[in-house]
């Protein structure tokens, strides 16, 4: 099976030869060609030679166009640049500090705005360079996450109990984003298309289950709607929320390495398809070769077939070489 026919086939419920294996691989993957981060993050050529690089190292199942945030910088919020990390929002400045602001803010045009239509390019030129072999991946931001890319993390919290119906038209701002940048990201020709909405973990169950899931759902339904796979994942702890982000219909449903896998079996059913659960940092960069080996198994034991190797969250910069061998090779004994 080539990455692409394997991953189709877990997504459809069928057998494959192995288990999928999809990491997320941002500095990483940039370091594998001796890339400085800021420029894989800003230009979509470095972008492509570097996931195709680690796509083919270690056997990967797919390519993806994953970086920081595209959509609040082209909105006009205030990004800071830094040497070889990821670039930041600065909260100080953010660009919706004054709520005011919303009601004039214009929508960006995915195809002519300068950090989208960079994301673009590298779908359309990953599509054309991993030809069927391959899953294209691209990304959006969930609405908990890019609400705050603009208002700022700290205030958003707050918002949800002061404002409600600002966070609803925020939302509903960033929800139109979402979808259109998906839409073109698909026919870019991008299979799957991530969600990332790190700062929904930080919410508890009912302002989750109020505000948040009732935006991601419409977000995954026209996600789906314009042609896509999709893969939520959100960052950091979420067992309290496991159950409902299992309603949400996703494809792939992205574990971080501080929920157990076996709760989100339990929470989500047995034909959810999971994804990641190893400690990137504790196991993935620090560990052994044999703890790996180790945490790739016992996921695979408490996901069943059902499971896509990856880590719980971004795979460090710093991970070594026979470590990520070991993962791939996990995953390729894993039938």
């Amino acid at each position: 099976m080539t990455g692409r026919e394997r991953i189709l086939a877990l997504i459809r419920g069928e057998r494959a030869d192995h288990a999928g294996l999809m990491p997320i691989t941002m500095m990483f993957a940039a370091g594998r060609i001796g890339a400085n981060y800021s420029r894989y993050a800003l230009d979509h050529r470095v972008l492509v030679e570097a996931q195709l690089r680690t796509a083919e190292e270690y056997g990967l199942d797919h390519v993806s166009a994953i970086t920081e945030t595209r959509e609040a910088p082209d909105c006009g919020a205030p990004i800071r640049l830094f040497d070889n990390q990821p670039y930041a929002l600065d909260e100080e400045s953010s660009l919706l500090a004054d709520k005011g602001v919303l009601a004039g803010l214009k929508m960006p045009e995915p195809g002519s705005a300068e950090h989208m239509s960079d994301r673009l390019r590298a779908i359309e030129e990953l599509r054309r360079r991993a030809g069927t072999d391959l899953m294209v991946e691209g990304w959006v931001e969930g609405p908990c996450g890019s609400a705050s890319d603009l208002r700022g993390i700290n205030r958003l919290m707050l918002d949800f109990h002061d404002d409600a119906e600002f966070v609803r038209d925020l939302f509903e701002f960033v929800l139109q984003l979402g979808v259109a940048f998906g839409k073109a990201q698909v026919e870019a020709g991008a299979d799957v298309i991530g969600i990332g909405d790190p700062a929904a973990s930080l919410t508890g169950p009912r302002i989750y289950d109020e505000f948040v899931w009732p935006c991601q759902k419409r977000l995954v339904d026209g996600l789906h709607e314009a042609g896509a796979f999709v893969r939520l994942h959100i960052c950091g702890n979420t067992r309290r929320s496991l159950a409902a982000m299992g309603r949400l219909g996703c494809e792939i449903v992205d574990i971080d390495s501080m929920t157990p896998i076996a709760e989100a079996r339990a929470a989500m059913g047995a034909e959810q398809l999971l994804l990641g659960g190893i400690d990137p940092v504790r196991v993935l960069q620090d560990g052994t070769v044999e703890d790996v080996e180790r945490a790739v198994e016992q996921c695979w034991q408490q996901a069943g077939p059902r499971y896509i190797v990856g880590a719980g969250c971004e795979v460090p910069a710093g991970t070594p070489h026979a470590n990520m061998l070991a993962l791939a090779g996990a995953a390729r004994r894993l039938v």
